[in-house]
């Protein structure tokens, strides 16, 4: 078996592959090869999909990277949907996609998914699919442990690229959750599908009983595993609870061993968290897990933002960002209320596109301004196309600039009383500001590469 890219920068090898992450993030190869090898960053393929699928890396350092859910339900199965939802996603400058489909064909639609998708690595929560054939073949929860494996196994040889594994949930952990005064005892699916089993069974985690093997499967693979946070708080009045921070405790565990294989790791980090909590949870984690890259579900800082859920998780998701958390995932207008729709899907990807933006900004400054330094300059001028251009949606941006139907050389907000208009014979033969000076003054941002 090839080494993975992890073994490969471990010994000190740059690879190819190292050499376009550093291009793409702007970063010295060496430096690259170093953080990978130390686990700080994960790149997200599987081998068995290398050259159809854009390296994505996340961790420390790297761009703040952002991901889309997808999937049927048990209640709504449109595939022709999800595959637009796909194509959006896309569209709108997501890096990556979750399929997190219950309802259906699982294969076939995960099969036309990560064909919709590319180039965007494609993860899943394998435990969905067990539960949901499980049940079909076995009649109940007597599922034996290995069929879980099997399921990865499944998906692994398809090519998907990460998956989130809930093997930090151990069976004293689900006890106490389902016995604790928590407001919503466990909030994640997957781990509330995995307690059950355990509670049923009387057995350990399937993914912990089979976690040396599992560690040979991504290995063989070069596949992430995304370590998944069950007992995130579903509440703002869960958060940093007991349970919360035990379990972050056992990923932190599950973390040293895979890295002890060469296999990548991600850390799935809170759901819903007020504003003053969430750095301390990023330097929790990071300390715990020697800087292992940090993927947040949220977090949400108000339990009361249904149908703008998106926009409370920009708020969280940019703190969470700019104090050291390098992956972002979504949220739709239709989090806690409903399957989202394609136009949701969009909604949810340019909030979170423009989060992790702005965390980038802070972090990196010059490094990650480009568009600010062009927005800003044909703002100035008044060019519109290339303001527009460079907007996180063009088409909703242009259609809002012309909705009124008056064509002016300014906006419609001040007309003809706009500062660069009635300035403009007083700033003629004036030294405008280049990009490139724009970006100097902006300077090297609070995280130096």
């Amino acid at each position: 078996m090839a080494d993975t890219i992890m073994k490969a920068a471990a010994r000190g090898i740059v690879t190819d592959e190292i050499k376009e992450i550093a291009r793409q993030e702007r970063l010295d190869p060496e430096r690259v090869r170093r953080l990978i090898a130390r686990g700080r960053v994960a790149v997200l393929r599987n081998v068995r999909r290398s050259g159809r699928v854009r390296l994505v890396a996340v961790g420390e350092q790297m761009f703040s990277k952002v991901n889309a859910n997808i999937g049927t339900s048990g209640t709504v199965v449109d595939i022709e949907a999800e595959r637009e939802k796909a194509r959006i996603a896309r569209r709108y400058g997501a890096d990556t996609l979750m399929d997190l489909s219950m309802g259906g064909p699982l294969d076939e639609i995960r099969e036309k998914v990560m064909r919709e998708a590319e180039p965007l690595p494609v993860g899943t929560v394998p435990t969905y699919q067990a539960w949901v054939e499980g049940l079909r073949r076995y009649g109940g929860l007597g599922i034996p442990s290995d069929f879980f494996i099997k399921i990865v196994e499944r998906q692994l040889r398809q090519g998907v690229d990460y998956m989130t594994i809930h093997a930090a949930l151990t069976k004293r952990l689900a006890e106490k959750a389902v016995r604790s005064s928590r407001v919503i005892p466990i909030t994640s699916r997957g781990g509330a599908l995995l307690a059950a089993w355990m509670l049923e069974n009387g057995e350990e985690n399937p993914y912990r009983q089979h976690w040396d093997y599992l560690l040979e499967l991504f290995a063989e693979h070069d596949a992430v595993i995304s370590i998944g946070d069950s007992l995130r708080p579903g509440s703002i009045f869960d958060q940093h609870d007991e349970l919360q921070v035990a379990e972050l405790v056992e990923a932190a565990r599950l973390v040293r061993s895979a890295r002890g294989a060469y296999v990548q790791t991600i850390v799935e980090g809170p759901g819903h968290m007020t504003l003053d909590q969430i750095a301390a949870n990023v330097r929790l984690e990071k300390q715990l897990t020697d800087g292992a890259p940090y993927y947040v579900l949220g977090p949400l800082p108000t339990d009361a933002a249904m149908a703008y859920d998106h926009i409370a998780l920009a708020i969280g998701g940019a703190l969470a960002l700019w104090a050291g958390a390098d992956y972002l995932c979504y949220v739709t207008p239709a989090e806690h209320l409903s399957l989202p729709t394609p136009e949701q899907v969009k909604q949810g990807v340019i909030a979170a596109r423009i989060a992790a933006h702005a965390a980038d900004l802070a972090k990196y400054g010059a490094r990650a301004a480009a568009r600010d330094a062009r927005v800003s300059i044909a703002r100035a001028r008044l060019d519109w196309a290339s303001m527009l251009k460079n907007a996180f949606d063009p088409e909703e941006a242009a259609r809002i600039h012309a909705q009124y139907g008056i064509r002016t050389r300014a906006c419609d907000m001040c007309g003809q009383y706009c500062a660069c208009l009635v300035l403009g014979k007083h700033m003629k033969g004036r030294l405008e500001p280049s990009e490139e000076q724009l970006l100097e003054r902006l300077g090297s941002g609070a995280f130096l590469p």
